[in-house]
């Protein structure tokens, strides 16, 4: 067995259960086969962050959805909504869907543990891009499209212009970008194309730095000031 990041009996370390539930706990013994721990005292959760994400994907290959979807879920996002655009060029057959969604939520619950939130992000089953659209249309919320071929708008600007900043609904697309029709159906919707700037960036690398953009003007990439 491989031992807990190399602790020994004795060390302390932080347990969560399956309710988000946190203890601090000292480990008593250690064999091949287990680690018994004594829990000694609850903690207090961690405040959830004071903006609400939704993150809507296009669909990636498996390796760059995984890391994007534990990446994403340790930077706060609430929600991943996966989608297929005219661009997209992953598809999954509805015989895999389910275990492929039992994964990507395994991922999120992981990463929840590991950076200490209390619920992990929800993971949506795929939908189309016109459905996504259609969902949120009417809704409130600060919505932006990632868009390359935006040249005068660009996110950061939305974000430090918006007196509204509970919630935020961002798309990122597939790697052949999104067509124009695409593009003028979001804006129908109230999403605003914006643009991360010159550099070409990978889906998975687009989501997450809006992700971490949005946390970082609005969210809790900072220190709190505790009472």
């Amino acid at each position: 067995m491989v031992r807990v990041l190399r602790m020994e009996p004795g060390d302390r370390l932080i347990l969560m259960d399956h309710e988000g539930r946190r203890f601090l706990a000292s480990i008593a013994t250690v064999t091949r086969r287990e680690v018994d721990a004594v829990l000694e005292r609850p903690l207090p959760g961690p405040h959830p962050s004071p903006v609400r994400i939704t993150l809507c994907q296009a669909l990636l290959r498996s390796g760059p959805m995984d890391y994007l979807i534990q990446k994403t879920s340790e930077l706060g996002v609430d929600r991943i909504q996966p989608f297929t655009s005219l661009r997209t060029i992953i598809t999954i057959r509805e015989e895999r869907l389910s275990n492929r969604l039992r994964h990507w939520r395994g991922i999120a619950g992981s990463s929840a543990k590991q950076s200490g939130r209390i619920v992990p992000a929800v993971i949506a089953s795929p939908a189309s891009f016109r459905d996504l659209i259609g969902e949120w249309k009417g809704k409130e919320g600060v919505k932006a499209i990632l868009w390359e071929g935006e040249g005068t708008s660009d996110l950061k600007g939305l974000l430090r212009g918006s007196s509204r900043r509970e919630k935020f609904i961002g798309i990122a697309g597939p790697e052949g970008g999104f067509a124009g029709d695409e593009v003028d159906l979001a804006r129908e919707a109230g999403f605003v194309p914006v643009s991360l700037g010159m550099r070409i960036l990978r889906s998975e690398t687009a989501g997450m730095t809006m992700v971490a953009i949005v946390q970082y003007e609005w969210g809790d990439l900072g220190v709190t000031e505790t009472d």
